[in-house]
């Protein structure tokens, strides 16, 4: 089974990525720590990834491509996996796209956790991170809406998105996915 989940920040996507992955005994492969790890290793795009970050900037589309292409092309990525927070534009969308027919893994879901701007505000504020102020996270929502929401309409028109609301027990959301997953076929929903 191969899985995307999108969402915007402080909607549950790490922690429903996670009980997923171990539930359906797929590879979690989340961005940051992929980045993480190819810095430590020291690979090719690691060392790239590292000078951008190091300097301040965020890490380019075709840096994180090839670091994801280098991560789901492994033995253990081949029997399933589940992207969080990738493909973060649409750029990267339509480069997983060809990444997978050149991997020959077929049938490509995508659950989008939805939630109200409000309640979003209010869990990541309930954080106390530092760099979560209101202001910081409006604009992070700003961002999300402008540059990753359409990832969510380009794998609309695939017939590989469904949408679920991400209000209520972490474990009443998860039964919900997997039920999904489970016994219901993907179908575009608004």
């Amino acid at each position: 089974m191969y899985l995307i989940i999108l969402g915007p920040p402080g909607a549950g996507k790490g922690t429903q990525s996670v009980l997923l992955a171990k539930l359906l005994s797929i590879k979690h492969l989340s961005t940051g720590e992929i980045l993480r790890k190819a810095v430590t290793e020291g690979t090719e795009l690691g060392l790239k990834a590292k000078a951008v970050m190091d300097a301040g900037n965020l890490v380019s589309d075709d840096i994180m491509i090839g670091i994801i292409r280098d991560a789901i092309s492994t033995d253990d990525a081949k029997n399933g996996f589940i992207l969080d927070g990738f493909p973060r534009t649409l750029k990267q969308a339509v480069e997983l796209d060809k990444i997978m027919i050149e991997l020959g893994y077929e049938g490509l879901k995508v659950i989008n956790i939805t939630i109200d701007d409000d309640e979003l505000v209010r869990r990541m504020i309930g954080r106390g991170r530092v760099d979560d102020s209101a202001e910081t996270i409006k604009n992070r929502l700003s961002v999300y809406k402008g540059q990753t929401a359409p990832v969510r309409e380009h794998y609309m028109q695939k017939s590989a998105v469904f949408d679920i609301y991400g209000i209520g027990n972490i474990n009443d959301i998860n039964n919900e996915i997997v039920a999904l997953l489970k016994g219901k076929k993907f179908k575009n929903q608004d």
